[in-house]
């Protein structure tokens, strides 16, 4: 599970509910923002004022939006993860042959977190984008991510985050995922058929160090039309092979 603070500062939560709400809602109003938080209106107007000072949201009219500030932080964040500069090649690469996207994912508190994406020019347009944050049991990602974690904090995770269904192909059984855990293991490449998005196949291979801890996946994904068959069997999990080896060689040599 998460750790629990000791001594959690109430004003500190509610500030980043506000930050998480305006993103959810993609900007609202104070009125809004507080039917939806069931705050005090004068709270709200507070709160978002401070955060206005401090150049973290912007104010549109009457409308507050999460500010440009935030990719700031979310840069240095990703900066200081060597895996994120060693895999970038390697991806643009992969991106430019293949024309399909091209992800790396990472997991912090029990979510996966995609930290660069590139598009090749027969890519579909999705849902996410970098930064966004994913469930690691309906991706081919997580999954590459989860058979390779010690088996307690997979446990954990499970019961921090559950198994909801994003889509009818969405494992939600918890013996299911672990037999798929074990396949992945064994086969070394995690898939995705339609889990998370319908329409989009995946299949993903996970980054190790050289002590074999897990530092992330890479994957790469499309349209079922086109990524189905031997191309997403034997394809491109050679392709994910040879790609990893290099990023897990360059990360221990670098």
């Amino acid at each position: 599970m998460s750790p629990k603070a000791a001594n959690p500062i109430k004003s500190t939560k509610t500030t980043f509910r506000i930050i998480e709400a305006l993103k959810e809602l993609d900007g609202a109003g104070v009125t809004e923002l507080a039917e939806h938080l069931d705050l005090p209106k004068s709270n709200v107007h507070n709160y978002l004022s401070t955060l206005e000072e401090e150049e973290y949201v912007v104010k549109e009219g009457t409308t507050f939006h999460v500010g440009i500030r935030f990719l700031e932080l979310g840069a240095y964040a990703r900066s200081r993860r060597d895996l994120y500069d060693i895999a970038r090649p390697e991806m643009d690469k992969i991106a430019e042959k293949e024309g399909e996207l091209v992800n790396l994912l990472v997991e912090e508190h029990g979510r996966g977190t995609y930290v660069y994406r590139v598009a090749g020019d027969d890519a579909v347009e999705v849902d996410a984008h970098v930064g966004t944050r994913v469930y690691l049991h309906c991706t081919a990602l997580g999954k590459a991510i989860l058979a390779h974690m010690p088996e307690e904090r997979v446990e954990e995770i499970i019961d921090q985050h559950g198994l909801p269904k994003i889509t009818e192909n969405t494992i939600t059984d918890r013996e299911a995922l672990y037999a798929r855990l074990e396949q992945v293991r064994k086969q070394g490449v995690a898939f995705d058929r339609e889990e998370r998005l319908e329409g989009l196949c995946c299949a993903a291979a996970p980054i190790r160090s050289d002590s074999g801890r897990v530092l992330g996946a890479l994957s790469i994904s499309g349209p079922t039309t086109r990524v189905q068959g031997d191309r997403l069997e034997e394809e491109i999990p050679s392709l994910l092979e040879q790609a990893t080896n290099v990023i897990e060689l360059n990360i221990t040599y670098s």
